[in-house]
């Protein structure tokens, strides 16, 4: 029998949304993902981590991140007697969520030591990764102290010296919060954001201790660091004499309390109060002589912090595909769930059409994803075309998947209606949230040149794409020949509009272009190898469908005034926002 209590409150008319649900048990295309890529055992080994934490996004988790977004962190500058002890204090459901990520699920730890969720070695990226995936669709803000805790563990790993290991490293690397330090980075500044050679952070050298550990003093401010109270802070900083620009700069490891517990010279002067990731504390420093390990030597550290951006890089590739998918599902739930004139507003087609806006780009950044973890995860064995390969994929997927993430909130806010625009739904913090993605480790404008100029102008990385993603599909026996010779045209096309705008200065104003062109086109071409060898298997070919509404609205010229539909796009997207799956010879049939 219907709720009597919602019938008379007239709430039955308004539709669910997607709480409540396992997010990963409700996500088939992310499981179907994982099949064609991660090895079948530790895929087994990681399912019921995966499904715990699916239910913890779609439950508990979710139910914290609404909290914690209401209750921003306070920063109290000094303790009652005056002293600048500064601190910040969080709401318990941060706290919470904290503990999710760090303690129970070690995602800052998982990629560099055996051990964390009974891994017998440090976790495959498509795993870390997909477990940043599963975490996202509920919470974004904490994300940035994981990853930052992540990349930070990474550089001092690789980096630092064995006396700044030791005194470091099994303590970033622990779940146990009595020992736990937790990692960030401090970059940008007053004078230099995206153009980092400004930074004017002074460091001036100490001389070695006792331990072996190199230490330095650091002067001046830092404008924009998120996770502000994190236990170490890796920053880069000008030595005393050294030149101007990028190759002049030192990487440091700066940590909050000194080893007999005192607190450093720097403080916390002021939070940020920003449009999103609300739940994190965001802030600026002052550094008053703080002391710095130095971290590698100290005229590289921009090269080194480089390799720590294209890690956070590809991680808010990753987010980006995580949002975009609560927002398919808040959207698809939305639809399904609500009434208007007489009918599902699922079944008008001005709506069906803006559901196909949202999924495209969802399922178009899920297969990078898994792309470009398989990439890292054979680079991370010494496979150097992985690692070249990697290089372009890093910045393309970051550049469009933070951009797709924009629009495709505001569509999801727009499919559930004015109420969408409500704090109570999620739909209003994930338009916050998604802003932010095009401006962390780099604007679109910078990833857009750093495709353009470096990666395909020095590196050739789009002649390895191009190579890797036709060993993907060329062997295919499932896809029909007219539609490989399709993708590589389009693939060749691409190649030759992205060399001609590396080779020529005054065409940097198309970079954004040629980057555009190079996802569109790689993850065409992933979407037909996915469709095709799920579909080969008895599993769901859609993917196939989804990789010709990509070539046909993403790379081929379109008349905005035309009247003309071609037949098989409507039969395609009526498939499409059926919950069944599609069979490889209908899909084969709309494609070839």
């Amino acid at each position: 029998m219907p709720d009597m209590s919602l019938m008379a409150h007239g709430a039955h008319y308004i539709a669910p949304d997607a709480h409540g649900q396992n997010f990963y048990a409700i996500d088939r295309q992310f499981q179907d993902l994982l099949s064609l890529y991660l090895d079948p055992a530790l895929r087994q080994a990681m399912t019921s981590h995966f499904e715990r934490l699916g239910d913890l996004a779609g439950n508990r988790l979710d139910d914290l991140a609404q909290v914690a977004d209401k209750h921003p962190p306070v920063l109290q500058p000094r303790d009652r007697f005056g002293r600048d002890e500064d601190w910040i204090d969080y709401h318990p459901s941060y706290r919470e969520m904290e503990k999710i990520a760090f303690e129970e699920f070690g995602m800052h730890a998982m990629s560099h030591r055996a051990g964390v969720l009974g891994m017998s070695e440090p976790a495959h990226p498509l795993v870390k990764y997909g477990i940043t995936y599963l975490f996202v669709q509920a919470e974004f803000g904490l994300m940035c102290p994981v990853s930052v805790s992540d990349t930070s563990n990474f550089v001092i790993k690789r980096y630092g010296s064995e006396a700044l290991k030791k005194l470091l490293l099994d303590r970033l690397l622990s779940t146990d919060p009595a020992t736990m330090l937790k990692g960030t980075q401090f970059m940008t500044e007053k004078a230099g954001g995206s153009d980092v050679g400004a930074i004017e952070t002074e460091a001036e050298r100490v001389g070695v201790g006792a331990d072996g550990v190199e230490r330095w003093k650091l002067h001046g401010q830092k404008w924009f660091c998120s996770h502000a109270d994190a236990d170490v802070a890796v920053l880069l900083a000008r030595p005393r004499g050294a030149p101007a620009g990028t190759r002049g700069l030192g990487m440091f490891a700066m940590p909050r309390r000194l080893e007999d517990g005192s607190r450093n010279s720097y403080r916390i002067v002021r939070l940020k109060d920003k449009l999103g990731t609300r739940s994190m504390a965001s802030g600026e420093i002052i550094m008053d002589g703080a002391t710095a390990y130095l971290v590698g030597e100290a005229d590289r550290g921009f090269k080194q912090m480089m390799e720590q951006v294209n890690l956070s890089r590809l991680s808010h590739g990753v987010r980006a595909a995580a949002m975009m998918r609560r927002c398919l599902n808040e959207a698809l739930a939305a639809a399904r769930g609500r009434r208007a004139f007489g009918r599902s507003i699922a079944e008008y087609p001005l709506l069906r059409r803006q559901l196909m806006k949202i999924m495209l780009p969802t399922e178009q950044a899920l297969s990078m994803y898994a792309f470009s973890a398989d990439a890292m995860g054979r680079a991370d064995k010494g496979d150097r075309d992985a690692a070249n390969l990697l290089r372009i994929l890093t910045p393309v997927y970051k550049f469009r998947a933070c951009r797709d993430n924009i629009p495709v909130a505001s569509q999801a806010l727009e499919v559930r209606g004015g109420i969408g625009y409500i704090e109570e739904w999620v739909t209003a913090r994930l338009v916050r949230d998604a802003q932010i993605g095009t401006l962390w480790e780099g604007t679109s404008n910078i990833n857009a040149l750093d495709v353009v100029q470096r990666a395909v102008g020095k590196a050739q990385g789009h002649k390895t794409l191009t190579a890797a993603l036709k060993d993907k599909y060329e062997p295919s026996g499932s896809l029909p020949g007219q539609y490989k010779g399709l993708l590589g045209a389009t693939l060749e096309r691409v190649e030759r509009f992205v060399e001609a705008v590396a080779a020529d200065p005054r065409q940097e104003k198309r970079a954004r272009l040629a980057s555009n062109a190079l996802y569109h086109a790689t993850s065409a071409a992933l979407l037909a190898w996915e469709g095709a060898t799920l579909g080969a298997h008895g599993g769901d070919a859609r993917r196939l469908l989804l990789s010709r509404l990509v070539i046909e609205h993403r790379l081929t010229p379109q008349d905005p005034l035309s009247l003309n539909e071609p037949a098989w796009e409507q039969e395609a997207m009526d498939l499409l926002l059926q919950e069944t799956p599609v069979p490889l010879a209908t899909a084969t049939s709309l494609v070839g």
